[in-house]
């Protein structure tokens, strides 16, 4: 199993301390999120350079750990424009210097109309569709150039709610450069989670050739909300989400997110236990 995580996750100073921690863990990769893992950083418009790109993939590197998601997620349908619009151009610059520091994937959220990325009644409208289409297709050229893969993460709060509409998504913007970061979860309402195992098999029937990284975390029901919790503490049928993905995507990046160092341990035990069985 090709077990990561969320660096910022871990609390750490230096890239050097991060890499360790990662490292004892036995992760072998990261999606890196660098304002929320080196807030000290300025890693805003303009201020990546080839080499900071390196220095983070060499010093990753020495303790064997890989960046297989470079996040930049911000709010595709951002109702401020101008910050919609410098987010734009803040993620062009990631593909621009992802190869720097070894990664292949530039990630991100689609957005709500809320600024606070919380349910609005009209995320899952045409208009919002059709402006992280727009979005999309605009990413598409630059990543294109640059062979990195646009990943795109699915959420039911947010624009792209469905395995139905992110397919839609994919083809409208014609483009192979612009792939899936599956979270499983994020296509399981509150309401439908007994549905989750038809949910996840027609969300790997409909999109698992386009799926470039997966992520991982555990969910249970509290008074008709879902509330995350560790791998194997919840309700998430891993044993048929795994059974497939071994089929459909040896050697898929998985990627633990939303879990404090304390249950690390005990997830990541669960977790390949779980893959090496299905």
């Amino acid at each position: 199993m090709n077990l990561g995580i969320r660096a910022h996750d871990f609390s750490a100073e230096t890239v050097e301390e991060l890499a360790e921690k990662i490292s004892q863990k036995g992760f072998q990769n990261i999606q890196l999120a660098l304002p929320k893992s080196f807030g000290s950083i300025n890693s805003d418009v303009g201020n990546l350079s080839p080499g900071f790109g390196n220095h983070m993939r060499k010093k990753l590197a020495e303790k064997n750990v890989q960046i297989a998601v470079l996040g930049c997620y911000f709010n595709m349908v951002d109702p401020d424009e101008n910050a919609r619009r410098k987010s734009i151009e803040k993620f062009k610059e990631y593909i621009r210097y992802a190869s720097c520091f070894g990664c292949k994937i530039v990630g991100s959220e689609t957005g709500s109309f809320n600024e606070d990325y919380s349910y609005h009644v009209d995320n899952h409208g045409e208009k919002a569709f059709q402006i992280v289409l727009e979005t999309a297709k605009e990413l598409a050229l630059e990543a294109e150039k640059f062979g990195v893969i646009v990943g795109l993460e699915n959420s039911v709060t947010l624009t792209v709610h469905t395995p139905e509409r992110m397919k839609r998504l994919l083809d409208e913007t014609n483009s192979n450069n612009v792939q899936v970061i599956y979270d499983p979860i994020g296509f399981i309402s509150p309401e439908k989670y007994k549905e989750q195992d038809e949910i996840i098999e027609r969300s790997l029937d409909i999109l698992s050739d386009r799926i470039a990284a997966v992520h991982v975390k555990d969910f249970i029901i509290e008074n008709g909300e879902r509330v995350i919790v560790p791998s194997g503490k919840g309700l998430l049928n891993f044993e048929l989400l795994f059974k497939i993905l071994k089929k459909k995507k040896p050697f898929v990046e998985f990627i633990m997110e939303d879990i404090r160092e304390e249950f690390m341990e005990e997830s990541i035990k669960f977790l390949r236990e779980t893959y090496e069985k299905a």
